[in-house]
């Protein structure tokens, strides 16, 4: 199966939020050489059945033998196809608060594939800094083009900026501002909201589900929870 037949096969969300999960159990047990995983390994690590497995893992083509498990690096490739690590990604990050700093700086911001090629801020104090080596432009000044906007503002400032990104192009929005966006269609938003987190992780506190019955993954494979997410905080200045 190409890797373009790959991107075309529709995933549920639960199977898409699932991925990455997989994708880091296999990598440690490549650093770890070992060559092959079977998915009652890779449900016990992930907390989901292995029949949830096999079930993701058949919508990204034939990959396992029956008593044999699936080939560890074949695995890798296949799911980091299926998630887009094989094109390349731009990406903008508009907001260089506390939040905006941490991922510009953290080494797990950004995926095999993406690359960071502009940073925005609206404080005078913080343009024409450098970060990570990228000069700060002025939030007001055109955007480079890239595929993916992180959008690290105060809830105010949303959804202009949402709205210049899609003005210039970026169909992608990475949303940590605790606003809903109003965005056009053929606009992806993903919105990262800690205090919802908190909220979902309660329920399960007090209802013995979730985490307390086998880890986040459970929620996932019923579908009733969504991946794991960054927190918003978003501070600073911004004008």
């Amino acid at each position: 199966m190409t890797s373009s037949r790959l991107r075309r096969r529709k995933l549920s969300e639960p199977t898409i939020a699932r991925l990455p999960v997989y994708e880091r159990i296999v990598e440690e047990w490549m650093r770890e050489n070992r060559t092959r995983i079977d998915s009652a390994q890779l449900g016990e690590l992930a907390g989901v059945t292995a029949t949830t497995v096999r079930r993701d893992l058949a919508g990204l083509g034939t990959l396992g033998t029956r008593g044999a498990g699936y080939d560890v690096a074949v695995l890798h490739t296949c799911i980091g196809e299926a998630l887009g690590h094989d094109q390349r990604c731009d990406v903008v990050v508009i907001g260089l608060g506390n939040l905006g700093r941490a991922l510009v700086n953290s080494s797990n911001f950004l995926t095999r594939g993406a690359r960071l090629v502009g940073l925005y801020d609206a404080d005078p104090l913080v343009v024409g800094t450098v970060i990570d080596g990228h000069v700060v432009r002025a939030v007001d000044e055109p955007l480079i083009a890239a595929s993916v906007a992180v959008i690290c503002v105060p809830a105010s400032a949303a959804q202009s900026v949402a709205d210049r990104c899609v003005e210039a192009g970026i169909h992608a929005l990475l949303n940590f501002a605790p606003q809903v966006l109003a965005v056009p269609l053929g606009t992806a938003v993903h919105d990262v909201d800690l205090s919802i987190e908190l909220q979902v992780l309660l329920y399960h506190l007090h209802n013995g589900t979730g985490p307390l019955g086998g880890g986040l993954l459970h929620a996932l494979a019923r579908g009733d929870a969504p991946g794991p997410r960054m927190p918003p905080m978003v501070e600073g200045p911004w004008h």
